[in-house]
């Protein structure tokens, strides 16, 4: 079943109106007519089924059927503050990470990161990683589409990490030490509900002065497993980890 997110102002007591482009999809991709249903997310996480009412012209007015439960969302908000990569990567890590359970993204410009945005293709990349996020939560079948944030410095990703209650980096470091940080370790004292920020150097890693800068904000370096991975895939990585770890092992 077709699920769509809906903003605060589509929703009035037992009606949800939809517009823009999801109302376009439902009535010209999807072609669907009244009396079919579709689920319908509403900003605070709820889900709602819906019974199609009425299509006009660019809207979709739907009433709810019933309020359902679902269990999709990871029981720990993980944000993933990411070092600009080259070409589309970014573009995969927000597709992928999305539909591995990511709460939001932070892109920063790190010292070794070739890519450079200006203000204009900032708002640009900004805006397209919203609608990546968007196609995967519905494509995923989430309750809550990932934040996408602006563009920080290295020196503002420092300052928002004082608002998390763990604070990761991938280290290749690690990952070359006979006596590694395994991942294990940092993930032990984690529990359900904490906000957990993982930070990932872009495709040139970070430089000296930035990972002496982590160490003294008290960020946990670790390894992603023995391997080194590429910049696209270390986020995924931890993702993967984290969800075994909260949702898989019994």
């Amino acid at each position: 079943m077709q699920r769509y997110f809906i903003p605060q102002s589509g929703w009035t007591n037992q009606q949800v109106e939809i517009t823009n482009d999801d109302a376009h999809h439902i009535s010209k991709v999807m072609r669907m007519k009244p009396e079919d249903q579709i689920y319908c997310c509403h900003p605070d996480g709820k889900t709602a089924l819906c019974e199609i009412e009425e299509i006009t012209n660019g809207k979709v007015i739907c009433h709810i059927v019933e309020w359902i439960t679902e269990h999709k969302e990871l029981p720990v908000h993980i944000t993933i503050a990411q070092g600009l990569p080259k070409g589309d990567k970014l573009d995969l890590i927000v597709q992928k990470g999305t539909e591995l359970g990511a709460s939001a993204f932070i892109p920063f410009n790190g010292e070794r990161s070739v890519v450079k945005w200006d203000d204009k293709k900032a708002n640009k990349k900004i805006t397209r990683l919203s609608k990546i996020a968007k196609e995967a939560s519905e494509q995923s079948h989430r309750t809550k589409i990932p934040t996408i944030h602006e563009l920080e410095s290295f020196s503002g990703l420092l300052q928002k990490s004082e608002a998390f209650d763990h604070c990761i980096v991938a280290s290749e470091v690690e990952a070359k030490k006979d006596t590694p940080t395994y991942i294990s370790d940092l993930i032990e004292g984690i529990q359900p509900d904490d906000h957990v920020l993982v930070v990932i150097g872009p495709e040139g890693g970070f430089s000296d002065q930035e990972l002496a800068k982590l160490a003294e904000k008290g960020f946990g370096f670790t390894r992603f497993g023995p391997r080194i991975l590429r910049t696209e895939t270390a986020p995924l990585y931890f993702l993967a980890v984290m969800s075994y770890q909260f949702e898989e092992l019994r």
